[in-house]
């Protein structure tokens, strides 16, 4: 159950980074969808001052505002396509901690189905050992009529003496003899 609730709440944090990374790949989408529209209005922008006196200092700058925007477009894909890596594995990870829950689950209902027919053999165990306390204290107190009978019958006999200590059992055989 240990290892169940340890395996369990490790699913949970995977889960919650996944839903990190999600969120990060989403808001950087956004953002390149949006850089994406800041760089198709800086092109706009570029043709109209091309017809202006300034057209080559607005062309220089956005030149070089185009060429950070590419980088960042860059750099934002490439952390997008880490983020994807990221996420597969986190995906990879929670399938496995999955598979070995299930695992412990089967073996877990393993152990307590062992442990119930365990419980039934003690069960058992217990009933015949009680039936042969039974048994046993039937035949101790058959005997020990038996064995009365017997002294009975050999200390009544005429010429026997009556026994002056108690009596082992070769004693009884031997003065029936």
């Amino acid at each position: 159950a240990g290892a169940i609730s340890s395996l369990q709440r490790q699913l949970e944090v995977q889960g919650c980074q996944l839903r990190r990374t999600t969120a990060e790949k989403e808001m950087l989408q956004k953002q390149l969808r949006e850089r994406e529209k800041q760089l198709q209005a800086m092109s706009s922008k570029f043709c109209s001052l091309r017809e202006e006196r300034k057209h080559d200092e607005m062309l220089v700058a956005t030149e070089k505002e185009n060429c950070s925007l590419r980088q960042l477009v860059t750099e934002q894909e490439s952390q997008l396509a880490e983020q994807k890596q990221l996420l597969g594995e986190l995906q990879g990870a929670i399938s496995q901690l999955q598979a070995e829950v299930l695992a412990s689950q089967h073996h877990l209902q393993r152990q307590q189905q062992a442990q119930e027919v365990l419980q039934s053999q003690a069960e058992t165990l217990q009933h015949r050992e009680l039936q042969a306390r039974v048994a046993l204290e039937q035949v101790t107190s058959r005997f020990d009529r038996f064995r009365s009978r017997i002294l009975q019958a050999t200390f009544s006999t005429a010429g026997s003496k009556a026994p002056q200590a108690e009596l082992s059992d070769q004693d009884v055989l031997e003065a029936m003899q």
